[in-house]
């Protein structure tokens, strides 16, 4: 293959010339393989045999969603159609550009077929943050088809430990760098929030980058459960597995119904477990202060949402949402017409007139939401309510609004 990158991979879509190594993932008290990543390769010995040549491509070319869902395709059917055992779990990476397309029919196909392991979908944080809306749906699609969720990098960015509580993956990947440097500050900090969070939801904690056995030691002490490394293995066909031993009993969580939203508005969500109290504007404004100042001391991993009624609202929200803007990790709002020109720290999304009135702060330890619609004469009716799996409900609402502008499509359906 001696064309110019640009055609290579054209040839490799149309030739389906992606070819899966897969690395191993162990229990690190037994150290029996529990599952595989696949991490994607071009035709060997071609300019785009490794995956930043592959994907810096694709990129170039306008194609990445197809071939990062190629890569997908294929690690899932050679998985399948293997003739040696495959361990229970195969983990395979979304690029955040490839999340506003639908699964094309290939992947769909192997998605809903017969399989000997769960497929296990990791994401990092850049994937929520750039396009929530569709990871969400991704998400949801994935938990649909009995797969599982892996949250990568964890610990690198503020962002992944915020949205921990949004995603609720099954497995939880803690980034390499803990494992250098593990009586800092921020890595005792990241493993007492995974570990609180592995804790409530059933996830597993899963260290990456163990080279060493002084690494494996650090990884359990921070709280993983599994390992995958160079220690265990470097990356290979399948056929590097046998006579090693497989743990058939591995297991993750099944599917949380979280992901699904439920049907109407934040304030009927929140009205369904909650009675809802009749106030007046002071009041209203009393709790935003109070949330606002909950929000501020919540720390860098927490998340602030709202949804705005008139655009009068959203200008005078604005300056106090932006005070924020270094004090945690993301803030959004989403309302009718534009409320700002000049640049701000705030994600704001351009959405239709709602008559709702929506506040919630999401963190480690935190979760808080007040919903606020009109009422009878000049009184409001509003719930408050400090339940963490119904403030995350509503977060979700938000945080679909938040690219709310851009195409919806149902990731399972047919792609082209």
């Amino acid at each position: 293959m001696r064309d110019d990158p640009a055609t290579l991979i054209l040839r490799v879509l149309d030739e389906r010339a992606v070819f899966p190594l897969y690395q191993p993932i162990v229990d690190l008290t037994t150290r029996n393989i529990v599952g595989v990543e696949a991490l994607a390769r071009g035709p060997a010995g071609s300019p785009l045999e490794f995956p930043d040549a592959l994907f810096a491509a694709a990129t170039r070319a306008g194609v990445m969603p197809l071939l990062d869902q190629l890569c997908a395709t294929r690690a899932m059917e050679i998985a399948r159609d293997a003739e040696q055992e495959v361990p229970p779990l195969l983990f395979f990476n979304a690029e955040p550009a490839a999340l506003n397309h639908p699964f094309t029919p290939e992947l769909l196909a192997v998605a809903l077929s017969e399989r000997p392991y769960r497929a296990v979908l990791e994401f990092t944080e850049r994937a929520l943050a750039d396009h929530p809306a569709a990871l969400l749906d991704i998400a949801a699609a994935v938990q649909r088809t009995d797969g599982a969720l892996a949250l990568d990098d964890v610990g690198a960015d503020p962002l992944s430990l915020a949205f921990l509580p949004l995603i609720e993956p099954e497995v939880i990947k803690l980034d390499m760098h803990l494992l250098r440097d593990p009586y800092a500050t921020g890595t005792i900090a990241t493993a007492a929030i995974v570990s609180a969070h592995a804790e409530r939801t059933g996830a597993v904690v899963l260290a990456e980058g163990i080279e060493t056995e002084d690494d494996a030691a650090t990884a359990r002490a921070l709280g993983a459960r599994w390992g995958q490394g160079w220690l265990f293995g470097r990356p290979g066909g399948l056929g590097a597995l046998a006579g090693r031993p497989i743990d058939h009993y591995a297991r993750l969580r099944s599917p949380r119904p979280n992901l699904h939203l439920p049907d109407g508005t934040p304030f009927s969500t929140a009205a369904v477990r909650n009675h809802s109290r009749v106030g007046d504007q002071t009041m209203i404004d009393g709790l935003i202060d109070h949330l606002l100042s909950l929000a501020a001391s919540a720390g860098p991993h927490a998340v602030v949402l709202g949804a705005y009624p008139e655009p009068a609202v959203g200008r005078a929200w604005l300056p106090r949402l932006a005070s924020l803007g270094d004090e945690v990790a993301l803030v959004g709002v989403a309302g009718p017409g534009p409320i700002a020109a000049a640049p701000h720290p705030v994600r704001v999304a351009v959405t239709p007139a709602d008559a709702e009135t929506v506040l919630a702060v999401v963190g480690p330890h935190t979760a808080a939401a007040l919903c606020v619609r009109p009422g009878a004469g000049d009184g409001v009716d509003f719930v408050l309510t400090h339940e963490p799996d119904l403030v995350h409900a509503i977060s979700r609402m938000l945080m679909r609004r938040l690219d709310s502008a851009a195409e919806r499509l149902d990731p399972l359906a047919a792609g082209r």
